[in-house]
């Protein structure tokens, strides 16, 4: 559009700045179509011709205007789309619920979690297989019985024993383990 010294320099601005002018409206409607909110798209609207007059001196033909707005406005909806992604939605605090805000603490559960397991490497590997198979594993006391080759009783026998050890384990009520004499 502007090429220099020339003393028509002046006059294609104007003629370019009219162009431009004429734009507004067509942008306006593709800026609304574009975002719900009249308040957005006038923004979009704005910032699209303050883009687009820094580089009014880029245009080679002024029959090509028209396209390179709507390019621009284009281009930048979208560029504003992708951060908005990226950033994820703002809304003022005073509209946000507080419960909604906080997260519940998960530390403790996982402290007790590991704690369980930890005492439940301390059981004899009897208790421990029959507290596993059944409470993880979720088998019957017969299914128990015949993955162990025990009977039923000694299974129920076992599960009871070891339950009260890691019970009393984590209430922090050990008893001195017996050794077993065979």
């Amino acid at each position: 559009m502007q090429n220099g010294n020339d003393p028509d320099d002046s006059a294609a601005c104007r003629d370019g700045l009219r162009d431009l002018e004429a734009c507004i409206p067509a942008l306006r409607r593709y800026a609304r179509l574009l975002l719900k909110s009249q308040q957005d798209a006038d923004d979009l609207v704005h910032d699209s011709l303050v883009l687009a007059l820094g580089r009014l001196h880029t245009l080679q033909e002024e029959s090509r205007m028209r396209p390179w707005l709507f390019a621009i406005i284009h281009n930048l909806f979208v560029s504003r789309m992708r951060r908005r992604q990226r950033q994820g939605e703002t809304v003022p605090l005073e509209l946000i619920d507080e419960e909604k805000m906080s997260i519940t603490a998960v530390q403790e559960e996982g402290l007790r979690q590991r704690d369980v397991l930890r005492e439940l490497e301390k059981l004899p590997e009897d208790q421990r297989l029959v507290i596993v198979l059944v409470s993880v594993e979720e088998l019957s006391y017969a299914e128990v019985g015949q993955v162990l080759g025990i009977p039923i009783g000694t299974v129920m026998s076992r599960l009871s024993r070891g339950r009260e050890r890691l019970r009393q384990a984590m209430n922090g009520e050990e008893r001195p383990t017996l050794r077993r004499v065979k």
